[in-house]
């Protein structure tokens, strides 16, 4: 199997099962790493609600306080999959 160099099939770098992401927030570059379920959960979200993923990862920016942002998008996923 040829060495990807860490990138998965779909460009995102693959960090210890975790999926690294790059968006502009606030216009401030930033990188997230989640497992790839939360992901997953954060994308139907967004495509549910007819929005843009980055729209999703902002709203919880914004609300975070001085949680960092990877766990309160962890925390924002769990909840919302235990409201379904």
């Amino acid at each position: 199997m040829p060495d990807s160099g860490g990138l998965s099939q779909s460009g995102e770098r693959a960090v210890t099962g975790l999926v690294k992401r790059s968006m502009t927030l606030e216009g401030h570059r930033t990188s997230v790493a989640l497992e790839p379920e939360f992901w997953s959960v954060l994308e139907t979200m967004a495509e549910r609600r007819g929005q843009a993923l980055t729209a999703i990862v902002a709203q919880v920016d914004s609300g975070r306080g001085d949680r960092p942002l990877a766990s309160a998008l962890r925390v924002y996923a769990l909840r919302a999959a235990s409201a379904r």
